[in-house]
């Protein structure tokens, strides 16, 4: 009876939402974690791939409408979800990520900042609490720790790593994968392989970290 009781109390509760406005909230959230700001109807409109913002401008309406979207007096819009719903719209238990260009194996390259595409990632992997990027590994100055020309690394964003750490470095506005170590006033940017062109990258305190590399996902074209 307990089981049949709460099958009841779900099907109500989401008889109201259609699969547009599921996708909608999904699109919605996501831009929301990638940008830090709810999306513009022109926004939603090309992550929805509709054909005019009127669409997207209708569907943000009808979400108004049931309560999952607050619009205040001078037009900013807060998504509301109640855990119920917010397990509903991570059924799937991904979130897209964006690929952001390349990042040097070898001698750091300029990492591009245009967004390539977003690859759906686990969300056991990519916990939605943080904020993530993933890069296309070049070179092969780490592929004793198994970070190979053309892999996917998924970066988590943070601007501090502690000794050992796999980090996305930026130097020059160029962008590179590398060993982290700190010692004194100087900083350590370590190559992981035994081919011996690759030497250590010595600097000072005045360069950025992007994030720590969290996992690679090999290529496997």
């Amino acid at each position: 009876m307990y089981i049949c009781v709460c099958i009841y109390s779900e099907i109500s509760m989401y008889k109201n939402y259609s699969n547009k406005d599921i996708e909608a909230i999904r699109h919605i959230r996501n831009h929301i974690m990638h940008y830090g700001r709810f999306p513009s109807v022109r926004d939603l409109m090309r992550e929805l791939d509709y054909k005019s913002p009127r669409s997207a401008a209708i569907i943000l309406d009808n979400l108004i409408e049931k309560g999952i979207i607050e619009k205040d007096r001078n037009g900013i819009m807060k998504l509301l979800l109640d855990e119920s719903l917010k397990d509903n719209i991570n059924h799937a238990q991904t979130v897209d990520i964006p690929l952001v260009g390349s990042a040097a194996c070898g001698l750091p390259i300029f990492a591009e900042e245009n967004i390539e595409t977003y690859i759906p990632i686990s969300i056991k992997i990519a916990k939605p609490s943080n904020r993530y990027f993933l890069l296309r590994a070049k070179g092969d100055s780490m592929n004793d720790v198994n970070i190979n020309n053309g892999d996917l690394v998924l970066v988590r964003q943070q601007s501090v790593a502690d000794n050992g750490c796999i980090v996305v470095a930026l130097i020059d506005d160029e962008a590179t994968i590398k060993e982290f170590h700190h010692k004194g006033n100087m900083i350590v940017l370590k190559p992981r392989s035994k081919i011996k062109k690759y030497q250590p990258i010595i600097l000072t305190s005045d360069f950025r970290i992007q994030g720590i590399v969290e996992t690679v996902i090999p290529n496997i074209d």
